[in-house]
């Protein structure tokens, strides 16, 4: 089992960010921005599929997992919590943001459902962020010119999801879960996940006034199909999720321990439970 400890972000987010906060660059800072745009919504998901998980255990083994939940819960708490005030510069921007409500509206659909269903949604979208963090701590040089705070942001933000990767699928598994179902869960997400994302990308583009650019597109081309491109590099993590052996800590996670101990003056902990 993880142990996960619940940290407090050092940074300040009262200050107006720019408008174009990673490192100048429209597209970036849109896609950036879209992802952000989902997390309060997301994590609250995440937190409430694994928190009733958990109760749907035998006791014997809520025993077992109870205090990484209660870690994972804090940590996912504390990024809505993050995001949320980043999100308030982008609505003073002018941004719309239309992802949010489309996923709640998803995700009242399960109320009352199996909770291996939102368990397993929870289980995929943890491995896309899980390998996106890997990509953003591989390549944290790409965020070098960009608002310092944000820089620190999203890093803290990566180890802590590579970090806790584990724990929604193994809720899952520990609740009988099947290979079938979690592919198939996660097959649809893949889907939802990257039209959700492209959609956000180009409403932000769309209202910051730079959809049209050439720029703009060549800087997508680039940064996402480009020698160290996010999806050119993730393609082959993403796809290991498919196998029946699968399982999340096969995945690199060294990256995340290193930035944390490396940057300690940027947080402080505060514990392992929400």
């Amino acid at each position: 089992m993880s142990e996960l400890i619940v940290r407090r972000l050092l940074i300040d987010l009262e200050t107006p960010l720019p408008r174009h906060w990673c490192a100048g660059d429209a597209f970036r800072t849109a896609f950036f921005n879209a992802l952000s745009m989902s997390f309060p919504v997301g994590e609250q998901f995440f937190i409430d599929s694994v928190r009733i998980g958990l109760k749907a255990l035998p006791a014997d083994l809520q025993d077992q997992y109870k205090a990484e939940v209660q870690g994972f819960v804090g940590q996912e708490a504390t990024h809505r919590r993050v995001h949320g005030l980043f999100n308030k510069h982008l609505e003073t921007q002018g941004l719309v943001n239309d992802w949010a409500p489309r996923a709640e509206k998803n995700m009242r659909l399960l109320a009352g459902t199996n909770p291996l269903h939102a368990l397993a949604i929870t289980a995929a979208n943890e491995h896309f962020t899980a390998i996106l963090a890997e990509w953003m701590l591989s390549n944290h040089d790409l965020l070098d010119s960009s608002e310092p705070r944000l820089k620190t942001m999203w890093l803290w933000h990566c180890a802590e999801e590579s970090e806790h990767k584990n724990t929604a699928f193994d809720v899952y598994t520990a609740l009988g879960g099947s290979h079938e179902w979690r592919i198939k869960w996660f097959r649809r997400i893949t889907f939802v996940f990257l039209t959700d994302t492209l959609r956000q990308t180009v409403n932000n583009l769309y209202h910051d006034g730079t959809l049209w650019k050439w720029s703009t597109w060549k800087s997508a081309a680039s940064y996402l199909f480009g020698q160290r491109g996010l999806l050119r590099q993730t393609y082959k993590p993403w796809r290991e999720y498919l196998r029946t052996d699968f399982h999340p800590s096969q995945q690199a996670s060294d990256l995340s321990a290193r930035w944390l101990s490396d940057n300690s003056r940027t947080y402080t902990a505060v514990g392992s439970a929400a």
